[in-house]
């Protein structure tokens, strides 16, 4: 079986990032297509918080290298301040001193072929490209969305520093990954010299086994006159994804007395930045309505989930070329969606094709308005329609590194040929 180094950050026992699920689930899926991963990942110490709920999941006898990676925030700062040094192109780069050494060692050790770094930390892409020049090894970039944009990262200089990376990436790699298509012409369009070939699409998923274990929608009586129940699961960006609009939304038809706590229940799962949005939810006075809720192990999410009447997906415009990782669950779950984004996006397409979703723009409060009574009257009524099964079948995740698989033996066999 061959081998391939994957540098992940986030991997279990890390918590409060979807982006874990997609290194753990092609761990878990490409010995099947004959690649066995070699794991390079931090020190749990570098984490913020801890989930030791998924660590059971990575396969048994794989092997996983934890390097020595400090958080320059928690560890580094005296009177909240630290060198900014410590922070570039993240506040992980200290990961760099153990992970490189580390890296060497697993790769000449473990005879790995291929290296695979994955986005969104930065310090995984540096690793990446320091390893791939010291030993040759191909490098895959599993990018997933885009590194930067025109005014991301804010900070000039971490900008500068990201899109150097980014440029190392595109010359140096030899695949770049990416999740949505519009993101692949974005980078066509921003490197002429970026061949297409060298660029491949390999969604977000789900993993079947995942739901397995949940109690099917259909056993739940969810005409029985009790609130009707929206669930939103994980991140809120108060710019990417802000519900203000959502909860404008939801005061007029609370004012009007079209909605009430005894008819709708609206919860926020794990959505970060609590108290930008507890703060807009008392000022609109909306607080029997809508609940911030804590972060739930992996699985239990997803069987709340799938006791939800109706999941909530919110996609800002300046996301258009980006898909939320959640998507992807939501529909394997089959639970109807309102889904707050625009319609000319990657969120919007994704949910056209394989049906299942009520889509209004998440920045028009005055469309919201119009949409959420006649969304919830068709759960109340067991009427709006469900995901296609056989559409949403085609995300299974082990299809997904099946893709990877075969990216990776094709590039193999090129770098022998040459």
């Amino acid at each position: 079986m061959r081998k391939i180094l994957i540098v992940a950050f986030h991997f279990p026992p890390h918590a409060g990032s979807s982006g874990l699920l997609r290194a753990l689930k092609f761990c878990r899926h490409l010995p099947e297509n004959g690649w066995q991963p070699v794991v390079l990942t931090a020190s749990p110490r570098a984490y913020e918080k801890l989930d030791w709920t998924q660590v059971g999941e990575i396969p048994p006898g794989m092997r996983v290298v934890r390097a020595f990676a400090l958080d320059a925030q928690r560890h580094l700062a005296l009177r909240g301040r630290y060198p900014r040094w410590a922070a570039l192109p993240d506040r992980w780069v200290s990961w760099c001193l153990g992970a490189i050494p580390s890296g060497l060692f697993a790769i000449y050790r473990q005879r790995a072929e291929v290296i695979f770094t994955t986005f969104p930390i930065a310090t995984s892409l540096l690793i990446g490209w320091t390893l791939h020049r010291l030993t040759g090894r191909p490098w895959v970039v599993d990018l997933r969305d885009s590194m930067t944009e025109e005014d991301y990262p804010r900070d000039p200089l971490t900008r500068r520093f990201y899109r150097w990376i980014e440029r190392q990436a595109v010359h140096r790699g030899a695949r770049l990954i990416f999740t949505a298509r519009s993101t692949i012409r974005m980078y066509l369009q921003r490197y002429p010299e970026l061949r297409p070939e060298k660029c491949l699409l390999i969604p977000n998923g789900y993993d079947e086994r995942d739901f397995w274990s949940l109690v099917p929608w259909q056993l739940r009586d969810n005409h029985s006159g009790g609130p009707l129940y929206l669930l939103h699961m994980g991140v809120l960006y108060p710019e990417e994804r802000d519900p203000v609009p959502f909860f404008q939304a939801l005061r007029r038809l609370k004012t009007e007395g079209r909605v009430n706590a005894a008819q709708l229940r609206v919860g926020l799962r794990a959505a970060g930045s609590e108290e930008y949005h507890a703060a807009k939810i008392r000022q609109l006075g909306i607080e029997d309505l809508v609940e911030l809720l804590p972060a739930l192990p992996y699985h239990q999410a997803l069987q709340e989930g799938a006791h939800a009447d109706g999941l909530l997906l919110f996609q800002g415009a300046s996301c258009d070329h980006q898909i939320p990782a959640k998507a992807y669950e939501y529909l394997r779950l089959r639970r109807p969606i309102l889904a707050l984004t625009t319609q000319t996006g990657d969120t919007a397409a994704l949910l056209q094709e394989t049906h299942g979703a009520t889509i209004v723009n998440l920045h028009d409060a005055e469309a919201i308005y119009r949409a959420l009574p006649d969304f919830l009257a068709s759960l109340r009524r067991g009427e709006h329609p469900l995901p296609d099964a056989h559409k949403v079948m085609q995300y299974n995740r082990s299809n997904q590194a099946q893709a990877l698989a075969q990216c990776l033996s094709q590039l193999v066999c090129s770098e022998t040929r040459n």
